[in-house]
């Protein structure tokens, strides 16, 4: 599947990210190739193929244990919110 540049840069707009004319050109290609991929997954049938979290199960993948360890500073964490209201990160209103 081949993107448009003007895909490329909805993109990074949406990911806050500022590319150069030749960086869109470069992540245009591997992006195109990797929704290529995705396009060939498709095709493949997995009607028999059992859901699973994993491919090599649950026991085999090793977690670690839990620590309580110290989170942000309320101001590290708003540092670069795009929009704030006080304490407070502002969004968009989703529900009417």
């Amino acid at each position: 599947m081949a993107l448009t540049n003007q895909e490329i840069e909805r993109v990074a707009q949406l990911a806050r990210l500022s590319l150069s004319p030749e960086e869109v050109e470069q992540f245009r290609g591997q992006l195109s190739t990797i929704l290529g991929y995705i396009e060939k997954l498709q095709t493949l049938d997995v009607s028999g193929v059992e859901p699973t979290v994993n491919g090599i199960g649950a026991e085999a993948t090793p977690l670690r244990d839990d620590v309580v360890r110290p989170g942000l500073k309320q101001e590290e964490a708003l540092a670069n919110a795009p929009a704030k209201a006080g304490p407070f990160f502002l969004v968009p209103k989703i529900i009417e």
